[in-house]
């Protein structure tokens, strides 16, 4: 998505369906005097964080309560319903795909073959993301899950100073430091200690950490806003990803699933779909308002409601002292990261 070139050269708070750059409103978008953070941006993190605690439930019941064993056609599923409502969207003149297109000049034209190409790295690092992602849910229970991928905000911190050279204040590094240090205590005492789903986890903050920092690179420069964007990882990964599941025998396998025909389950799949495109547009839209490190800081801040369902619904980890500790110390750096944010230290 190509809003602006950082998240202070926009002037007005704008309808989220347009994607825009300008509006004539004059909304004052600062959230704080001084702040790093516009409104329009911490809309898009509250958004996110919604979004991205319910698609983990949603994706945890498919999964793991009914046992499906195809995370891949899940995500599969997810592009189809995703490009699917883009489409749509798009020929009905309802949103655009390039930055500062007015909707009553749409010609429902789509996205020309240069921009995809230009978007490709973005799109396959997009699909590794996905991937990984899916399969990480399944290995770990809900609590662990989310304590471990609190530890994505030091990959991604880390190559955004190798793509951007971004360079952070001591205040941000103590609070990064805050959140490692407490996903480490938590992983420590984890009882239901699972070695390939730590290790999967893991390869997933790697995978996201790449894909967050090739958004805020790639994204602000294609001339495409946050719609567009999504377009292009959808018609370059699915014909992947479809010939990968077909290949692998996964999406005939998916017709012989016990539960295919399941209410619950169709309802689980339908709202997870239409979750991930939430989540997909909110994470754009994040990313590129804020940045790559803010947006991993905001799945840290929502992982706190992500635990307590996790809990409730599907449970997994025993109680521990050591394990609330880490939980604990993990939303303190949380919460002194976004006040650093919010007041542009």
């Amino acid at each position: 998505m190509a809003f602006s070139s950082s998240s202070n050269s926009s002037k007005n708070l704008l309808p989220v369906v347009s994607d825009g750059t300008t509006s004539k409103g004059g909304v004052d978008e600062s959230l704080f005097k001084g702040s790093a953070m516009t409104k329009r941006g911490a809309y898009a993190a509250i958004s996110y964080m919604g979004c991205a605690v319910l698609l983990v439930m949603f994706n945890k019941a498919a999964l793991s309560s009914y046992g499906f064993p195809f995370a891949n056609v899940i995500t599969l599923f997810q592009m189809i319903c995703s490009c699917s409502f883009l489409y749509a969207m798009r020929r009905w003149k309802i949103i655009s795909f390039t930055v500062g297109e007015p909707l009553s000049e749409n010609t429902g034209s789509l996205v020309p073959y240069k921009t995809l190409v230009h978007t490709l790295p973005l799109a396959l690092s997009y699909l590794l993301y996905m991937l990984v992602t899916m399969e990480s849910v399944r290995g770990v229970n809900v609590p662990m899950y989310t304590t471990l991928r609190r530890t994505t905000v030091v990959f991604t911190m880390v190559v955004e100073y190798f793509l951007t050279a971004q360079k952070y204040s001591s205040s941000v590094m103590s609070s990064v430091a805050l959140i490692v240090l407490g996903a480490f205590i938590a992983g420590a005492r984890d009882l239901s200690f699972d070695s390939y789903g730590y290790a999967v986890v893991l390869l997933s903050n790697v995978t996201t950490a790449i894909y967050l920092a090739t958004i805020a690179r790639i994204g602000k420069s294609s001339g495409l806003n946050s719609f567009g964007l999504m377009w292009c990882n959808g018609v370059i990964c699915l014909p992947i990803l479809l010939f990968w599941t077909t290949f692998r025998g996964d999406l005939t396998a998916t017709f012989n699933f016990p539960y295919l025909y399941s209410p619950g389950f169709q309802a689980v799949m339908l709202l997870s779909c239409i979750m991930a495109f939430f989540l997909n547009y909110c994470i754009f839209l994040n990313t590129t308002l804020n940045s790559a490190t803010t947006q991993t800081i905001c799945g840290n801040m929502k992982d706190l409601f992500t635990i307590g369902l996790g809990w409730i619904l599907f449970g997994g980890l025993p109680f521990d002292f050591f394990n609330v500790l880490g939980q604990f110390l993990g939303f303190l750096g949380s919460g002194l990261y976004a006040y650093c944010k919010l007041k542009g230290k």
